[in-house]
C-alpha cells in the first residue's frame, strides 16, 4: 500500500516527523519498505499564466510567449510545447532557478529570441515520466505562488508491506485508524458529500450467487460530463499512491477505493442489457476484458452479467464492451461485498491482478459498501455534474459475516506476552482499536468492528494488545527452563555429517521449492501420481515434487545458461507421495540428492580433462554408505527408472529393500531441461543412511599381511560385485581385504567373455600365515567361483 504522508495527515496528524511516523507504523507491523519524495528536488518555480503566445518568427515548431509570473511585468519565454497556448496557467522556472539534477535556468536566447525562464513538462519536475507538453494548472492556480507550495510538494510517499490478514490497511482511512490508535488520536471522519438525487431511474439487480455475493449496490447517474477535468488534488493523490489519472469516473472510483478501502466500478449505462444478474459463469463463456484480452470462463468464477452474457469478472476487471468511454452519459456506479473465497485466486486462474482483486481477496469491510458509494457519487456529481438515482440494494443478511464474540483472559495475555498488564490498560487498548468490549473479573468479551475481520480468536486479541502497548516496550527477559538432554542413539549419524561428506566431495548444497513444474515432473516421474496445490502461487509451481531431481536440475540448466560448466550440487528434503492410508493423504519422506555435470575436475595444466561419468556419482554415494558403517547390507542392482538412462542407471537396496537410485539422466530429459551435457544424479532416502552402527573396537594384528592376486575369466553377464560377494563369503576370517583393480577384454579372453582381476589380502591375529594355509584359502575361494560362475584362472 502506498500511500501520500500528507493525505494521511489530512485525517490524523500526530507531533511525530516522518522518520518517527515510519518506525512507530513499522513496530505497529505495517514495515515500510519505501520512503521516497513526491517530486524532484527544485526551487524556483512558480505558478504563471501565458497572456500572449506567438508563433517564433524563426522557427516552425518554437513559440514566443509573455508570461504572468505574480512580478511588476510580464516575462517572455520561448517555449516549444505543442499545448501551450494563451491563458494557459503553468509552472514556470524563473532565471536562476535551479530543477532537478542541478539543471539550471539562465537568461538564454533562442533562434534570436530573448528567453528569460522556461515552461515546465511533468518530467522536467520529476513528478512523473509525462514530457508530451507543459504542465496545465486549474485557471484558479494563483499567479506568483511557489509551485512546491501549491502542490504541497514537500511531500513523501510511503510504500508498506502489509500482511495479508491485514487487509483492512489498504486504505488511507484504515492506517488512519492505526496511527490514531498508537498516538491516542482521534480520527477526522470523512467528509461525504450532499448527493443530489434528481433522477429516478434505476436499474433491476438480481443476485443468483448470494453465497458469493451477500450484498451489492448499485446506482444510475444520467447526463455526466466526461469532458471534464479530474482536479489536481485528486490527480495528485493518485500519482502519490502509484495510480495514474485516466478519467474523472475512474479516477474518482480509484480514489475512494485507496481512501475508503472499497472497490468499486463503473459501467456504461446504456451499453447493459436488459437486467445485471450476479452469478457464477457458465462453462466456456467468453469475455472481452478492458485491456482486449477474450478470456474463456470458468463455471468456478463470479461475474457480473447483463441479459446477453457477462460483462464483468466480479471484484477482479470489467469487459470491455461495458466500459465507461468519452462517449458515456450515463454511467451504472457498482459497490458490491464479495466473499474473499469467491474471489481468492480467480485473478491469477486468468492471468490476472488488480488493486481491487488484491483487496477483495484479502477481505474488505462488509459494512462499507453504501458509504463508499455515497461518497463516490458525490465526487462524480462535483466534477462531472449528472442527474443521480436512487440506490438499487439487494442484499441477504443471512449471508454477511456475523462477528463472534471474543474472550481474553487476563492470565493468558501475561503468560504470552511476558508482561503485566493492568485491567484498565487492557480494556483502555482494545476500545481504542473499535472493538466492544465488557469486562467480567479477569476476562475481556469482545466484539471486532466490521473492518477488523482478521480477528477471531484469543490469541488475536493478545497480538493486539502487545502491539499496540509497543513490542519495543516489552523488556527482554531470557525464559527459565528445565532441559534435559535428548536421547540421540550413538548409531544415529546427524544429517549434518552427510552434509559435510558431500562438501568435501566438491558439491555445492542447493534449497530450491518443493513446489515444481507438473509438466516437467510428469516426464521425469511419468507413472507416479502427484499432489496438486489447490491455489498455486504460479502455473509452474503448482505440484508437490515426488523427488529432489526436478529442482537440481533446474538449478543446473539455471547455471549452465551462465556459463558455469562443472557443477556438483546436492539438497536435502521432503518429497511428498500421494497416499490415502496417511493422516493428511500424502507419504513425506526426506530425502538427499545430488546431481553433477561437467568435468571431473577444474582445468589445470597437469591435470586430465576428462568428464564425470557413473562411476563418479557411484563413488559419491559409496561414500555416504560407508559413513554408516553398514556397507555390507547395501547393493547396487541394475534396474530402470524412467528418469535414469536405461543402460547407466542402478537400483540402491539395503537389506533388499529399495532405498534409492543413481544413474544417467535418460537423455530425452536433457531437452526438457535445456541441459548440456551428461548429468548423473542419485536420491536416497535419509533414514537409510543415517541409521548406522557403532564401530566395534579390535586389535591391530601384529603380524604382516599377504596379497594373492587373482585373474578370472568369466561370462560378460558377471557382475563384479557378484564375483566379490562370492569371495567375501568364501574366504575365511583371515581374508581382510578384496579389491577390484583390473577388467580387461582382448587378446588372449574368448569372445563372450572378460577377465576380472581381484586383489585379496590375507592376514592373521595370532600368527604370520604359511604359504600352505594361504594356497588353502585361496583354492577354496576359487572353487567357489567355479561352482556358482564357471569362473577359471586366466593363463
Amino acid at each position: 500500500m502506498k500511500f501520500s504522508e500528507a493525505w494521511l495527515r489530512e485525517w490524523v496528524n500526530p507531533q511525530i516527523d516522518s522518520n518517527a511516523l515510519c518506525e512507530q507504523v513499522t513496530m505497529a507491523g505495517l514495515e515500510v519498505d519505501e520512503v521516497e519524495p513526491v517530486a524532484g528536488e527544485f526551487s524556483g518555480v512558480v505558478v504563471g499564466e501565458v497572456l500572449e503566445c506567438q508563433q517564433h518568427p524563426d522557427a516552425d515548431k518554437l513559440r514566443v510567449t509573455q508570461v504572468n509570473i505574480g512580478a511588476s511585468e510580464p516575462v517572455q519565454i520561448v517555449c516549444g510545447a505543442p499545448n501551450c497556448r494563451q491563458g494557459l496557467k503553468v509552472a514556470v522556472a524563473t532565471v536562476g532557478a535551479v530543477l532537478p539534477e542541478n539543471f539550471k535556468i539562465k537568461k538564454a536566447k533562442l533562434r534570436g529570441q530573448p528567453s528569460n525562464g522556461m515552461l515546465c513538462s511533468a518530467k522536467e519536475l520529476a513528478l512523473s515520466d509525462d514530457h508530451e507538453g507543459i504542465m496545465e494548472l486549474p485557471h484558479d492556480a494563483p499567479v506568483g505562488q511557489d509551485f512546491r507550495e501549491y502542490l504541497n510538494l514537500n511531500d513523501q510517499s510511503i510504500d508498506i508491506d502489509l500482511t495479508p490478514n491485514r487487509a483492512d490497511c489498504l486504505s488511507i482511512a484504515g492506517i488512519a485508524r492505526e496511527v490514531g490508535v498508537l498516538n491516542q488520536l482521534d480520527v477526522a471522519p470523512v467528509e461525504i458529500g450532499e448527493v443530489t438525487q434528481n433522477s429516478n431511474r434505476t436499474l433491476s439487480v438480481s443476485v443468483e450467487a448470494q453465497d458469493e455475493c451477500p450484498r451489492y449496490l448499485g446506482r444510475i447517474i444520467e447526463n455526466v460530463d466526461l469532458s471534464a477535468s479530474t482536479p489536481i488534488w485528486m490527480e495528485e493523490k493518485l500519482r502519490r499512491s502509484g495510480i495514474r489519472s485516466i478519467d474523472p469516473i475512474v479516477d474518482v472510483t480509484n480514489y475512494v477505493m485507496l481512501e475508503l478501502g472499497q472497490p468499486l466500478h463503473a459501467f456504461d449505462a446504456e451499453k447493459i442489457n436488459g437486467s445485471i444478474h450476479v452469478r457464477m459463469a457458465n462453462n466456456g463463456e467468453l469475455l472481452t476484458t478492458l485491456d482486449e484480452q477474450e478470456v474463456k470462463l470458468s463455471d468456478n468464477t463470479l461475474v457480473i452479467a447483463d441479459d446477453k452474457g457477462p460483462i464483468a469478472l466480479a471484484g477482479i476487471f470489467g469487459g470491455l464492451h461495458s466500459g465507461v468511454t468519452k462517449q458515456s452519459k450515463t454511467i451504472f456506479l457498482e459497490s458490491a461485498f464479495f466473499a474473499p473465497l469467491a474471489i481468492t485466486g480467480r485473478a491469477r486462474q486468468y492471468g490476472l491482478h488488480t488493486d481491487a482483486s488484491h483487496r477483495y481477496e484479502r477481505g474488505v469491510d462488509w459494512q462499507l459498501q453504501e458509504k463508499a458509494l455515497q461518497r463516490a457519487s458525490a465526487l462524480i456529481q462535483q466534477i462531472c455534474g449528472g442527474q443521480a438515482g436512487p440506490v438499487t440494494v439487494v442484499e441477504n443478511r443471512d449471508k454477511l459475516p456475523k462477528p463472534q464474540p471474543i474472550t481474553l483472559r487476563h492470565g493468558r495475555l501475561e503468560k504470552f506476552v511476558g508482561q503485566k498488564f493492568a485491567t484498565e490498560q487492557v480494556s483502555e487498548i482494545l476500545t481504542r482499536l473499535g472493538l466492544k468490549v465488557e469486562q467480567n473479573d479477569e476476562t475481556w468479551t469482545a466484539i471486532a468492528p466490521s473492518y477488523r475481520f482478521d480477528l477471531e480468536i484469543e490469541q488475536d486479541l493478545i497480538e493486539e494488545v502487545a502491539r499496540i502497548y509497543g513490542y519495543n516496550e516489552i523488556p527482554n527477559e531470557a525464559p527459565i527452563a528445565h532441559l534435559k538432554m535428548a536421547l540421540t542413539p550413538e548409531a544415529k549419524l546427524p544429517l549434518s555429517r552427510l552434509r559435510d561428506i558431500l562438501i568435501n566431495r566438491d558439491y555445492q548444497e542447493a534449497v530450491t521449492y518443493s513446489f515444481v513444474d507438473p509438466k516437467k515432473q510428469q516426464k521425469l516421474h511419468p507413472q507416479q501420481e502427484a499432489m496438486d496445490l489447490p491455489n498455486p502461487i504460479a502455473s509452474d509451481m503448482s505440484q508437490m515434487r515426488l523427488s529432489l531431481w526436478t529442482g537440481l536440475l533446474d538449478t543446473i540448466s539455471y547455471n549452465q545458461k551462465r556459463q558455469q560448466p562443472r557443477i556438483r550440487v546436492f539438497e536435502t528434503g521432503l518429497r511428498f507421495i500421494p497416499e490415502e492410508s496417511e493422516q493428511l493423504k500424502v507419504r513425506q519422506e526426506p530425502m538427499i540428492s545430488g546431481a553433477i555435470v561437467g568435468p571431473i575436475a577444474d582445468e589445470s595444466w597437469n591435470g586430465e580433462h576428462r568428464e564425470v561419468d557413473f562411476f563418479d556419482i557411484k563413488g559419491d554415494v559409496e561414500a555416504l554408505i560407508a559413513a554408516s558403517g553398514c556397507e555390507d547390507e547395501f547393493e547396487f542392482v541394475k534396474a530402470e527408472n524412467p528418469a535414469l538412462h536405461p543402460g547407466q542407471s542402478a537400483q540402491i537396496l539395503r537389506s533388499g529393500k529399495h532405498v534409492g537410485w543413481v544413474g544417467a539422466i535418460h537423455p530425452q530429459l536433457e531437452k526438457t531441461y535445456s541441459l548440456s551435457g551428461r548429468v548423473f544424479m542419485f536420491e536416497l532416502l535419509q533414514s537409510a543412511l543415517i541409521e548406522g552402527e557403532i564401530p566395534q573396537i579390535e586389535p591391530v594384528s601384529k603380524f604382516p599381511s599377504n596379497r594373492r592376486d587373482l585373474a578370472i575369466v568369466v561370462n560378460n553377464s558377471v557382475n563384479a560385485a557378484d564375483l566379490i560377494k562370492c569371495v567375501q563369503k568364501n574366504g575365511t576370517n583371515q581374508l581382510v581385504g578384496v579389491n577390484l583393480f583390473d577388467v580387461y577384454q582382448g587378446k588372449g579372453v574368448p569372445e563372450g567373455k572378460k577377465s576380472i582381476a581381484l586383489s585379496l589380502t590375507l592376514q592373521d591375529k595370532t600368527h604370520t600365515l604359511d604359504e600352505a594355509e594361504i594356497v588353502a584359502i585361496v583354492d577354496d575361494i576359487v572353487a567357489a567361483l567355479k561352482s556358482e560362475f564357471d569362473a577359471s584362472l586366466r593363463d
